[in-house]
């Protein structure tokens, strides 16, 4: 049944001089559809106009960046060739052979200076001054074999002072403690994996780093790794050791990578080089800029350019100049691609062996977390930062700075906490006061537990135990009374009895102003975490999704938060739920749960979490749809068109135009003016011959309305005519039912006819 049809059935009846072209309307829509047109062409060109405008900006934008660059090279290279020519005319510029001249005859100087030392204390001379020849034979020996042995003689007390100096420079250095950030999936873990020769991220939940984790890297192995880089047989390590945080990428978890950075000296940034910048690293950049914390890139997966070499046991530089020519010019294709994504976001960034100043530019080191190449150099770059630029604050400091990870309970140990120690001292037999669900912990340390070097603190092994941790270290830290000790926080040490209420002040102060920055609302899913940094993790991820959130807590699942989140179910059923990540669930807690139809969704990665909670959502809104479909009556406005109207009663059959609102199956349709005489209800729509569930504003369209059963049936022409507009009827049952379960499919304007119709049908 269509308008067209119509046309065929009424032609032979209607004279020939009554038949009339496009009506007034008819040419006033066209126009309209014509004008929509034109600005939506015009809006087009505008919008392209503007992208264009803003691409020639930005372009401009780099060209100026590049040019300052160069001009910032090109001053420095004049100032230092202004310098040059002035100790030239000083006479104080030095040829190479000139500076090795004159370090020459300063060694042959100590030596003198050593040889008087040795003449004045006899205690210093040498055994082989002591085998009876005097010191006049000595003399007449010959000058330059003399001047030989004080020289290595000076040579031995300079390198014994430095030694000593270096051990008593290393003894008050801490290591340093070093934060891993980047995007999912660019190898922060598998970096760590080639460092420790371990496989860790293969034991975590769907491989991808959860919390945050460290690992204890000692000198030796830094040596070891170090190896490879030219110019190892010169170096001198000052550092201990190294600390590294490895710190989730994920977008859920840019939190406790905030928190991880925090607790770091220097950062490697992982930067994908065959992906560059993506989300996270810009956010990671954002953090890293924000807390003013040093960083180097780990430009990785180097091992996937084209017809990659792989050599492992050289330095970065000299395996990339050994690559063929057609992957050496991919490698700089990229790698300047990732460097102008760097100064996009206000950075410069260079090759570390092509940085013209450190203090101002970012270092790249590329590397391959599968082959292990710029291991070595990205260890070396690290270590070198932290003996010069990051000396002075790693100075070991004895106020105690120590910061939970996380909570967890091992088998013949009891609950323990995984803690971060970058300053201070602890011992066990300590007294320290940690954050709990209940209020602070208060405890003794009955043991100090570490991984063997190179394991990660997280990974299940064999623990070394210790009576005293110096910092910085990763430490496991059992105790009694740890099984509500919340992760995320800091460590207090009660030196004195005395010391204790006073922490425990500090301590509760310190969680509330941690929660009181969550915002709950009013409806909404109750939510559980294992750690404070897990549940913000969460919470900032249910926030991205629009998902509300009631109420939380850190800890297991008890009957006490069934009972809390089962108030829902009076409110808003779909929100009687727990979400509870990383954290067990106790069986009396989950029989309580059936017994009231609260759902609990448990799960270790947040992804899966939300997959379950938005299938159990979409499902109990479908069964609710499909409960309330009768009863939900959409609004809407219709317009009788005279001429198509087919059937005039029992069913009612015509052509209407739709002129504000939505109109769909089973709307029950009223005449406001007509005393809302109920016609009856729409069975079917019609749209260019093709049946329809629903029409918008706009559309014409051809519906068919039984009557209601039990009704008399009505006649266009009799109850109603052409004049008259006719609208859904709606009741305060079918606005709730709209609301609650509908809600999603009214747009803004729907909603606005909602109320103009609930005031003509005086609903309160």
């Amino acid at each position: 049944m269509s308008t067209n049809d119509a046309k065929k059935k009424k032609k032979p009846v209607v004279p020939v001089k009554d038949k009339k072209g496009p009506g007034k309307k008819a040419i006033a829509a066209l126009k309209e559809v014509l004008q929509q047109q034109k600005e939506e062409e015009e809006k087009l060109r505008r919008e392209e106009e503007e992208e264009e405008k803003r691409l020639q900006e930005l372009e401009k934008q780099k060209e100026e960046k590049l040019k300052l660059e160069q001009e910032k090279k090109d001053k420095k290279k004049q100032k230092e060739k202004e310098k040059k020519e002035r100790l030239k005319a000083e006479g104080k510029f030095l040829t190479p052979k000139q500076k090795a001249d004159r370090a020459r005859a300063q060694l042959l100087l100590e030596s003198y200076k050593a040889q008087r030392e040795a003449l004045l204390n006899p205690s210093t001379v040498d055994k082989e001054d002591e085998n009876g020849e005097s010191e006049e034979s000595d003399e007449e020996n010959n000058d330059n074999t003399e001047n030989n042995k004080n020289v290595d003689k000076a040579e031995k007390v300079q390198t014994k002072n430095e030694d000593s100096s270096n051990e008593e420079e290393e003894s008050d250095l801490r290591a340093a403690v070093v934060c891993v950030l980047g995007h999912v999936d660019t190898g922060k873990t598998k970096i760590l994996d080639k460092l420790r020769r371990t496989n860790v991220q293969d034991g975590e939940a769907g491989g991808i780093t959860q919390q945050i984790g460290a690992t204890n890297v000692p000198l030796h192995a830094i040596k070891e790794q170090t190896k490879v880089v030219n110019g190892y047989a010169t170096k001198k390590f000052l550092v201990p050791g190294l600390l590294i945080i490895d710190t989730p990428g994920h977008e859920s978890f840019s939190n406790l990578r905030n928190r991880g950075s925090s607790l770091c000296d220097i950062a490697i940034l992982v930067v994908d080089i065959m992906h560059g910048l993506e989300p996270q690293t810009i956010e990671s950049i954002n953090i890293l800029k924000t807390k003013k914390t040093p960083f180097i890139v780990a430009l990785n997966k180097i091992d996937r350019l084209y017809d990659w070499q792989t050599n492992p046991r050289k330095d970065v530089r000299d395996i990339l100049t050994s690559q063929h020519a057609n992957t050496q010019n991919e490698f700089k294709t990229r790698s300047q691609n990732v460097i102008l994504q760097f100064a996009e976001q206000g950075l410069n960034a260079a090759l570390f062996f092509e940085n013209p100043d450190p203090k101002s530019y970012v270092s790249l080191v590329p590397t391959s977390a599968i082959t292990g190449e710029g291991m070595g150099n990205l260890l070396d770059l690290i270590v070198e930062n932290c003996q010069t630029h990051l000396y002075k604050r790693l100075v070991f400091n004895t106020e105690l700075q120590a910061t939970v990870l996380e909570v967890k309970a091992i088998t013949g140990l009891g609950t323990t906490i995984d803690t971060i120690l970058v300053n201070g001292y602890l011992r066990e037999g300590d007294t320290i006061v940690v954050a709990g669900t209940d209020g602070p912990v208060v405890t003794q340390i009955r043991s100090l537990l570490m991984p063997q070097p190179l394991k990660e603190l997280r990974v299940k092994n064999a623990y070394i135990e210790y009576k005293e941790i110096k910092a910085a270290q990763g430490v496991k830290i059992a105790a009694k009374d740890l099984e509500k000790a919340i992760a995320g926080l800091n460590i207090y040490v009660a030196n004195k009895a005395d010391e204790v209420e006073r922490l425990k002040e500090v301590v509760a102060k310190e969680l509330k102003s941690a929660l009181s920055t969550i915002k709950l609302q009013d409806r909404g899913v109750y939510v559980q975490a294992s750690t404070l940094g897990s549940l913000e993790a969460l919470l900032d991820f249910l926030r991205s999704s629009k998902i509300p959130y009631s109420n939380i807590r850190i800890g297991p699942v008890v009957k006490k938060d069934v009972m809390k989140a089962s108030i829902m179910l009076e409110h808003s059923p779909i929100y009687a739920t727990i979400l509870a990540f990383d954290v067990k669930v106790e069986r009396d807690a989950q029989e309580l749960a059936d017994t009231l139809n609260v759902k609990i969704f448990q799960a270790d990665i947040i992804y899966h979490l939300f997959d379950k909670f938005t299938a159990y959502q979409d499902d109990l809104k479908k069964k609710n749809r499909d409960q309330f479909k009768s009863i939900a009556v959409f609004p809407c406005k219709l317009k009788v068109l005279p001429q198509f109207v087919f059937n005039s009663r029992d069913p009612i059959v015509m052509g209407v135009m739709v002129e504000s609102g939505i109109v769909k199956e089973g709307t029950p349709i009223c005449v406001p003016s007509k005393e809302f005489v109920e016609l009856g209800i729409v069975t079917s729509i019609e749209n260019n011959h093709k049946t329809v569930e629903t029409a918008r504003k706009g559309q014409e369209i051809c519906i068919k309305i039984e009557p209601i059963p039990g009704d008399a049936p009505k006649m266009f022409g009799r109850h109603f005519d052409e004049k008259d507009i006719l609208v859904s009827k709606i009741s305060r049952q079918s606005i709730d039912a709209c609301k609650d379960h509908f809600r999603d499919d009214l747009l803004k304007t729907d909603w606005q006819l909602m109320v103009e119709l609930k005031k003509l049908f005086e609903i309160l």
